[in-house]
């Protein structure tokens, strides 16, 4: 099965740059322009089925989300992957 995870309330696009620039100790630089076509109003995630199915439910806050982010993010600047041969030197030094 699939499910859709989330908590449920919505957050907006400031609000989600505003907590990641918490997270990440820096602002976020934002660019504020009209909605583009094709993009939707609002979009909030449904977590009923994967709580009727497994009993799973949110237990984070936006808050915990990005922190969370941002420290996979500082530990892993490549992500999964390992980084590539033309890496700057500082950051291979981190991973």
């Amino acid at each position: 099965s699939l499910f859709n995870l989330g908590t449920g309330m919505g957050t907006s696009v400031l609000e989600l740059a505003a907590a990641f620039g918490e997270a990440a100790q820096r602002p976020i630089p934002i660019v504020k322009a009209p909605r583009r076509p094709g993009d939707v109003a609002t979009l909030q995630a449904d977590a009923r089925r994967v709580d009727a199915a497994w009993g799973w439910r949110t237990r984070r806050d936006l808050a915990a989300m990005c922190r969370d982010a941002w420290a996979f993010q500082e530990a892993n600047p490549y992500g999964y992957d390992a980084p590539p041969a033309t890496a700057d030197p500082q950051l291979t030094a981190r991973v």
